[in-house]
């Protein structure tokens, strides 16, 4: 059976990108297992959505093509920059500073190990 790249994507999180990458740096190329037991205990707010599309695509590959997520490991994880939402603050002597709100899409691909 040849590897089938299986998919998952989140778009607009509230977080930016540098951000999320730094958790997805802890899980590319690692089983799929193991990288669930790493989102877990990790401590930043990007783990947990991240874990969720992970999720996501585990349930896709075992609807999709019957694979089980013992078999499964990360091929790649990237966190691409979505549309920033442009903000103001007031300043002084009547200025405004800008205060730029970033988001992410979120992409987790998964491939079978082939056993």
């Amino acid at each position: 059976m040849d590897n089938q790249v299986i998919r998952a994507k989140s778009r607009y999180v509230r977080q930016s990108p540098y951000k999320v990458r730094l958790v997805l740096n802890l899980i590319r190329g690692l089983e799929v297992n193991e990288a669930l037991d790493i989102l877990s205990f990790t401590k930043r707010k990007a783990a947990e959505e991240i874990k969720q599309v992970l999720e996501s695509a585990i349930a896709n590959a075992e609807s999709s093509i019957g694979v089980s997520s013992s078999e499964l490991f990360i091929s790649k994880a990237i966190a691409d920059e979505g549309p920033t939402l442009k903000r103001f603050r007031p300043r002084a002597r009547g200025r405004a500073g800008r205060i730029n709100k970033r988001t992410s899409h979120l992409t987790i691909e998964l491939e079978s190990t082939g056993e």
